[in-house]
C-alpha cells in the first residue's frame, strides 16, 4: 500500500476508531487489521455540469464514512453497518420482499451482484469492490470483514453514497496490496457507481481523493485534475439540511437530467454540422466549436426552442427512428419519458460553467468585495437550478431564502437538489447569530428541530481526502 494514503489517526478521529473496533470485536469476535476513511463534499458552485463536462468547484467537509477491515481466509464478504436506519431487502423466491430492518449482507467476493432496482447502502460498497476486481481482471478474490460507520447525513447532497463507494474501493485496494494513484482510482470509482443505475458525473468520488485540507478544489475533466481554489478569510461557509430526502438512484429525475443535456449536446451538434453521433456531453459541442461558453449560450439560444421536445421530434432532428432513439441514446429508465426539456438544460450548463471560472478568478484577484460577488454568484445559481434545471423543491427555497434574509450573502441548493442541503456564504462575523435566527426560523418552528442539530446546520471548511489508519 503506497504511503500516499497511510496517516496516523488524529485525536478526533482516534476515539471513533476506537469505539469502531469495540463494535467491530462484538460483531465478528476479532480485530480489524485497517480501517479506511473516505469524506463526504459540499459543491460550492457548478451543479449538475460534472456529467456534461465541465469544471465544478467542491470542498470535502468533516463528515465522512468509515470502514473497520479483517480480511479473511474465506472467499466471504461480511459488511455490517452501525446505522440501524438503513433496511436491507430480502429475496425469496424471486420475490423481492421487505423484512424488518437488518444491518448486515453476506455474498461470495467472486460473484458480486448489484440490484439497480433498489438502492441498497451495501451495493454501493459492492460498486467500489467490483470497479477495482475489474480494473485488475481479478477472478479469484480473498473475502473479508467490514464494518461500515458514517456521520453524513444520507440523502442529503453531501455524498454520503459515493463517499461509500471509494471507501469501499480503497479498503479492496489495500486488503489486496496494489497501489493506484489518487486519480486513478476516482475514475475507476466514478465509472463503478453506475452500477447503481446513476449516470453521475465524476467530482464526488474526485474530491473525496483528492481534497486537501484548507482548500476547495477546482475539479476538473479530460484529464481528470484538480487546482487549490483559496477561499475568502472573512466568509465561512455553511451547510443547512432542508430535511427533504432525495435518493438519486431511486428515482428517475437525475437520470433524465443527464438524458436531456446528452440530447441538446447532439442537436447542438448536428445543426453545427459536427458529428452528432459521437457526441455525449455539452462541453464536447463547445470544445469542437471552439467557441466561449458565452457563445455557446447564443447559439443555444438560435438553436433549441423553449418548449418541451417529443421523442418523437427529437428523431426527426436527427434523422433517427424512435427505436434508435431508445436503445442507443437514452438509459434503460428514460425510455419511457414524454418531453424533454432541451433548451432549458442546455442553458444552465453553460451559465454554470461560466459561474464556475467566474467564482474561481474572483477568489484569486481578492477584490475588496469577494464575499459581495461570490454570493451573487451563488444566489444567480440557485435561480437557474430552480427554475432552469427544475432540481430546486419548495423546501431549498424556503430554506435559502431564510439564510439569505439572516446575513448570508449567498445561498444556493449543494447536490443532485429535489431535497438535501443548502450552502450559504456568510461573513464571518455574523456567523453566530446567523446559526441562531436560520435555527429558529426553519427548525425550532417545525418537527425538523428532531434532526441532530449537528447534521441540520453547522458551519463547515475544506478538509482533507481518503486516508487509510493502520492502528486504533
Amino acid at each position: 500500500m503506497s504511503e500516499i494514503w497511510l496517516r496516523r489517526a488524529l485525536p478526533c478521529v482516534e476515539s471513533r476508531l476506537l469505539k469502531l473496533k469495540g463494535m467491530f470485536n462484538s460483531k465478528f469476535g476479532s480485530v480489524p487489521k485497517f480501517y479506511v476513511r473516505a469524506p463526504g463534499r459540499v459543491n460550492i458552485i457548478g451543479e449538475h455540469i460534472d456529467y456534461c463536462g465541465y469544471s465544478v468547484l467542491p470542498m470535502a467537509v468533516e463528515q465522512d464514512m468509515l470502514i473497520a477491515v479483517e480480511p479473511v481466509k474465506t472467499h466471504i464478504l461480511q459488511l455490517a453497518n452501525t446505522n440501524p436506519l438503513y433496511p436491507y431487502w430480502v429475496k425469496k423466491k424471486m420475490k423481492i420482499t421487505l423484512s424488518l430492518p437488518r444491518r448486515d449482507f453476506s455474498t461470495s467476493a467472486n460473484n458480486i451482484q448489484i440490484d439497480k432496482t433498489k438502492p441498497l447502502w451495501h451495493n454501493y460498497f459492492l460498486c467500489g469492490f467490483k470497479g477495482i476486481q475489474e480494473h485488475f481482471g481479478l477472478s479469484d478474490l480473498t473475502g473479508m470483514n467490514c464494518l461500515v460507520d458514517g456521520n453524513i447525513p444520507p440523502s442529503s447532497g453531501l455524498s454520503s453514497s459515493s463517499a461509500l463507494v471509494c471507501c469501499a474501493g480503497l479498503v479492496t485496494l489495500t486488503v489486496l496490496g496494489m497501489n493506484l494513484s489518487k486519480v486513478e482510482l476516482a475514475e475507476i470509482c466514478a465509472k463503478s457507481e453506475h452500477y447503481t443505475g446513476t449516470e453521475g458525473g465524476g467530482m464526488d468520488q474526485s474530491i473525496s481523493f483528492l481534497a486537501e485540507e484548507g482548500t476547495a478544489k477546482l475539479i476538473e475533466f479530460s484529464p481528470l485534475r484538480a487546482t487549490d481554489v483559496k477561499l475568502p478569510s472573512g466568509a465561512v461557509f455553511v451547510i443547512a439540511n432542508s430535511c427533504v430526502e432525495m435518493n438519486k438512484a431511486a428515482t428517475s429525475h437525475f437520470n433524465i437530467r443527464v438524458m436531456e443535456c446528452r440530447l441538446a449536446a447532439k442537436l447542438l451538434a448536428k445543426h453545427k454540422c459536427l458529428p452528432w453521433e459521437e457526441v455525449l456531453r455539452l462541453e464536447e459541442v463547445q470544445a469542437k466549436l471552439g467557441v466561449s461558453l458565452e457563445e455557446m449560450l447564443l447559439i443555444t439560444e438560435d438553436t433549441l426552442h423553449s418548449e418541451p421536445y417529443s421523442p418523437e421530434e427529437i428523431c426527426r432532428c436527427l434523422g433517427i427512428s424512435l427505436q434508435e432513439l431508445k436503445t442507443q441514446i437514452l438509459s434503460p429508465n428514460t425510455q419511457d419519458v414524454l418531453t424533454f426539456k432541451l433548451y432549458q438544460r442546455a442553458k444552465h450548463v453553460y451559465s454554470e460553467a461560466a459561474r464556475v471560472l467566474q467564482f474561481k478568478k474572483i477568489c484569486e484577484e481578492a477584490p475588496d468585495n469577494t464575499v459581495q460577488l461570490l454570493g451573487e454568484l451563488m444566489n444567480q445559481s440557485h435561480v437557474s437550478c430552480r427554475d432552469m434545471y427544475e432540481c430546486s423543491c419548495p423546501e431549498l427555497d424556503q430554506l435559502v431564502d431564510i439564510c439569505r434574509k439572516f446575513g448570508a450573502q449567498g445561498s444556493r441548493l449543494t447536490g443532485a437538489g429535489w431535497g438535501g442541503c443548502t450552502v450559504s456564504i456568510v461573513p464571518a462575523d455574523k456567523l453566530s447569530s446567523f446559526l441562531a435566527n436560520v435555527h429558529e426560523a426553519y427548525y425550532q418552528r417545525s418537527n425538523r428541530s428532531l434532526v441532530p442539530e449537528k447534521q441540520s446546520l453547522f458551519a463547515t471548511k475544506p478538509g482533507g481526502g481518503a486516508l487509510v489508519f493502520l492502528e486504533a
